[in-house]
């Protein structure tokens, strides 16, 4: 699925062993979009000797809470809202 800039979307809380680029502190919660980074091979594949591919889109979200955290999010960890 492709996010665009002030779309509301979710980080999935599904639990993940091994390598991910996702924080756990982050799962579970709501954010919006800010910025779309583009297309990059995956971390999670290439951390056991794959070769990334198919290459995963990578979003800049902002987090609300009192303060605003932003994180670089992998698009296969990301739900609609």
């Amino acid at each position: 699925m492709t996010y665009a800039p002030g779309q509301h979307v979710r980080v999935a809380a599904r639990a993940h062993v091994g390598h991910h680029r996702t924080p756990t502190y982050l799962k579970g919660r709501s954010g919006v979009v800010e910025r779309h980074h583009g297309s990059f091979t995956n971390p999670e594949t290439r951390a056991y000797g794959g070769d990334g591919h198919p290459e995963q889109e990578l979003y800049l979200v902002r987090f609300d809470d009192g303060h605003s955290v932003y994180a670089d999010v992998f698009a296969h960890w990301l739900e609609a809202e």
